[in-house]
């Protein structure tokens, strides 16, 4: 599990094609406190360390990518070249602060960045999701967007606004963002079991 709150931007290093895709990801990370096996959130999607090792800059590990993660995120979509900066968090660890929401790294579809425009210090953004996810998604709810943790403004039909405070814009890759991008989007583990009652009610 992790809290969508990312603790470091990584770079691919390293694409390749072995059946499944096998990337390197560079990171600030000290690699002698994770596992081999560990979990780390990459743009928020849950991906394992197989291999790792040390850079003179920090460290770098190998995670494997399967068909199925490339249909569902935007690492199939887009593909990670070489130089790409991502989101990452490791796993939550019992006693860790919960700054964020309950994310769980599995993404449930792409969503595509529509609008974006300064309003004060923050930027505005309005992104359209996949029809079928859209009633998972509350004005002041949560979601993960590429990893982090971030508050609905509201909601219009298979379209929802956020803002971007100065800060999450330094510390995530969100300081990159444009029209057209498509983001990883998983949805409040809340909300979906919320519908999911109501539909149970429904049904009965």
């Amino acid at each position: 599990m992790f809290t969508g709150i990312i603790t470091d931007i990584g770079r691919v290093a390293v694409v390749e094609m072995r059946g499944d895709m096998r990337a390197r990801i560079d990171s600030a990370y000290d690699m002698a406190g994770v596992e081999l096996g560990a979990s780390i959130a990459c743009d928020g999607v849950c991906l394992t360390v197989v291999a790792k090792g040390d850079t003179p800059k920090g460290g770098w590990f190998d995670v494997d990518i399967s068909a199925e993660t490339l249909s569902k995120t935007n690492i199939g979509v887009e593909g990670w070249s070489v130089g790409r900066r991502i989101n990452l968090e490791r796993a939550l660890r019992v006693g860790d602060e919960l700054g964020g929401h309950i994310v769980s790294g599995h993404v449930d579809g792409v969503a595509v960045i529509e609008e974006a425009h300064d309003e004060g210090g923050s930027l505005r953004l309005t992104l359209r999701v996949p029809e079928h996810l859209a009633k998972f998604i509350a004005p002041k709810g949560s979601v993960a967007l590429n990893g982090a943790s971030l508050t609905v403004n509201e909601v219009r039909g298979d379209r929802f606004g956020i803002n971007l405070i100065p800060h999450t814009r330094e510390v995530t890759t969100w300081g990159d963002a444009r029209v057209g991008d498509r983001v990883n989007l998983e949805i409040d583990t809340l909300a979906r079991y919320v519908a999911r009652l109501v539909q149970a009610g429904a049904a009965g």
